[in-house]
């Protein structure tokens, strides 16, 4: 079997994108178990990346290359970058990398993304319309003719957790959290994680919404309204469901022995511990695609770039799991999670 076959999207030119790149490529080159391919600027990589770069013309050239240069498949920028700003005049080619690396996921000419970090105020002000890197992927899926429904996936360690709402103000989750939501995402992760990480009956932890769980509703009565029917609906689905579970009792290490994934109600509650136990090596995974993608866990650090001291942690960890999310994939449909 052939090793993986990655595609990278260029992220922010202005960030840390190229650096890490450069240096995650060092680190992977030697390995053998896996290639991967930039969608970018080939001059810009070449500088930004400070490794030995080959323009390649299709994605099934980049394993030949891999070994003894980065392959860039050429998507070039209107302008040159300049470290540490994020400029809307090239909010274009960014975008565009996103798109073609979707186009050769969809197509099969490649077996995952990853996404370098995107600087989402340049690209709003060039008249990009969406949230963010998830919705985008998203609706590129929908457009080509797949079903999506995105889920979030933060990791590290031995740690999964999705934040079932996500960018919204914390006195609106309450009111944004519903029975069919909470099944809805689970059913996405749990067929996600028997997809692609090989685990055929996951064991999901369902966190509560309030202090101890509400403690039978002394403390709030969302966990009597609607999460413990969406567990016990999804238990009757024959998935291995167990909450609500008190929020401050479910992370650490002993607990977490339990547990393959946590959904999590809010934003900070999924991504607290995740950035507590890996800050420099979480990974960013968006299951409930037709395709696999990957991409670190930081945003572009738009203060170190250009001074050669940016963290390829979290990029290496997202490679390596697209990897193996590759290695795992079966299309699989488990009558228990999608009845």
């Amino acid at each position: 079997m052939a090793p993986p076959l990655l595609a990278l999207t260029m992220g922010e030119p202005g960030s840390i994108a190229g650096e890490i790149t450069g240096r995650a490529w060092a680190n992977f080159r030697a390995q053998g178990d896996l290639s991967f391919f930039v969608i970018g600027d080939a001059d810009h990589l070449r500088s930004a990346s400070g490794v030995p770069v080959k323009i390649i013309k299709t994605p099934d050239q980049a394993e030949n290359n891999f070994s003894n240069t980065l392959p860039v498949l050429h998507q070039p920028m209107k302008k040159a970058a300049t470290p540490g700003i994020a400029d809307p005049e090239n909010a274009a080619s960014v975008i565009a990398s996103i798109d073609r690396a979707v186009e050769f996921a969809m197509a099969g000419q490649i077996g995952g993304i990853v996404t370098n970090p995107i600087q989402k105020e340049s690209l709003y002000d060039a008249g990009f319309s969406f949230q963010g890197h998830t919705d985008y992927l998203a609706h590129l899926a929908q457009k080509n003719g797949s079903d999506a429904n995105p889920v979030m996936m933060l990791s590290t360690q031995d740690l999964r957790t999705v934040p079932i709402t996500v960018h919204i103000a914390l006195k609106e989750v309450a009111g944004a959290l519903s029975k069919d939501l909470i099944i809805a995402q689970t059913l996405s992760t749990a067929e996600g994680l028997s997809r692609w990480f090989g685990l055929a009956s996951p064991r999901i932890g369902v966190t509560g919404l309030n202090p101890h769980a509400g403690e039978n509703g002394s403390m709030g009565t969302e966990e009597i309204e609607f999460i413990s029917p969406a567990i016990k609906e999804l238990q009757n689905k024959g998935l291995d469901v167990r909450g609500p579970l008190p929020a401050d009792t479910v992370f650490h290490q002993e607990a977490r022995t339990h547990y393959d994934v946590f959904m999590c109600m809010y934003h900070d509650q999924a991504l607290i511990p995740v950035k507590t136990l890996g800050f420099h090596d979480g990974v960013n995974t968006t299951l409930g695609l037709p395709f696999i993608r990957t991409s670190p866990d930081h945003g572009t650090a738009l203060s170190l770039a250009g001074k050669g001291v940016a963290n390829p942690s979290s990029l290496i960890a997202a490679i390596g799991q697209a990897a193996g999310m590759v290695k795992n994939d079966r299309l699989l449909a488990v009558p228990e999670i999608i009845a």
